[in-house]
């Protein structure tokens, strides 16, 4: 499948009642377990809903990446019966929307240069007397913005948004699974950064602008990931971009009791019974076993997920 040109141009406008959802994966290695419990749950909830289930290889931090990653992970879907409805697309390919989308937040203020290392950042809190926690990114004190005297004749690193101050940093919205969210972006992330030092996409302008021009109306991922929602929807009010419905699944861990990923060893899908692999994953998911062929399982599956999130005809995005 080929992905979309790169370049700069208008959002598709998606009819009412249309629901679009995704499974964005990062081709750092194969599926592993708990990434096929993101991929049956976002599938389910587009079949639960009639709608459109599409996949998108984020692939932005290209250091990353491992050669031949994405197909493997295509080929992984496949075997489970999981096939994306519209081509596949690449983030590698889409620089031109990113860059589009950051001269409109520079252009309106919301977006400017910053020439901080980590060590600055971190010097910075420990003059204010800010303690960071363990495992816990900085909080960025906003030493670059405008009104504090700018780059300061320092050469630019990166680039960042600029959160509100006061109660608009403050964002609330409603998981259909977890409930009633609410993050304070200000102070617990700080101006967070939509161009990396090092030249690359960052993750959150990407995910947004993607989500945006695929007309995505639900987000179904995993709890680990609920953390980046606030500063999604400020980007998403930045840009005048509708806000999707979302929903975070519950983390597979590993033995030691951290998520299981690729970074801790999580080992590839063995697929040998895509059955089976499937059935492990909707068992993370609260849903009783299913038997038969995988059209038939999955087919029961969508109905158990249907009774419990929900389907049908769906109310307009951005509610919570």
């Amino acid at each position: 499948m080929e992905d979309e040109p790169t370049g700069p141009g208008p959002y598709p406008v998606r009819g009412n009642g249309c629901y679009r959802g995704r499974f964005a994966p990062s081709p750092t290695g194969p599926l592993h377990a708990g990434s096929l419990v993101a991929a049956l749950a976002s599938w389910l909830d587009a079949r639960a809903h009639g709608g459109q289930w599409l996949v998108r290889i984020e692939d932005v931090d290209t250091p990353r990446c491992v050669p031949g990653a994405d197909r493997l992970i295509l080929e992984q879907l496949g075997r489970c019966g999981l096939v994306s409805d519209e081509p596949v697309i690449h983030q590698s390919a889409c620089g031109g929307f990113y860059r589009e989308a950051l001269e409109r937040l520079v252009q309106s203020g919301q977006a400017y240069p910053c020439a901080c290392s980590r060590r600055d950042i971190e010097q910075a809190m420990a003059m204010a007397g800010q303690v960071r926690e363990r495992h816990q990114a900085p909080v960025y004190p906003g030493t670059c913005r405008p009104e504090r005297g700018g780059l300061g004749g320092r050469e630019p690193r990166a680039w960042r948004f600029r959160v509100p101050d006061g109660p608009a940093a403050e964002v609330s919205w409603t998981d259909r699974r977890l409930g009633n969210q609410i993050q304070n972006v200000a102070t617990e992330v700080g101006d967070f950064v939509l161009r990396r030092a090092d030249g690359l996409w960052a993750y959150q302008l990407a995910v947004v602008v993607d989500d945006a021009r695929q007309g995505i109306t639900h987000v179904v991922r995993g709890e680990d990931l609920t953390d980046n929602t606030g500063r999604q929807i400020l980007l998403q009010q930045a840009l005048g971009l509708a806000r999707p419905h979302y929903l975070h699944t519950p983390l597979v861990l590993a033995a030691d009791g951290q998520k299981l990923s690729k970074q801790n060893g999580a080992r590839a899908l063995d697929l040998r019974e895509p059955g089976r692999a499937l059935c492990e994953a909707a068992r993370a998911l609260g849903l009783p076993p299913r038997g038969g062929d995988l059209t038939r399982m999955l087919a029961g599956w969508t109905s158990d997920w249907n009774q419990r999130f929900g389907g049908g005809a769906i109310s307009g995005a951005g509610a919570g």
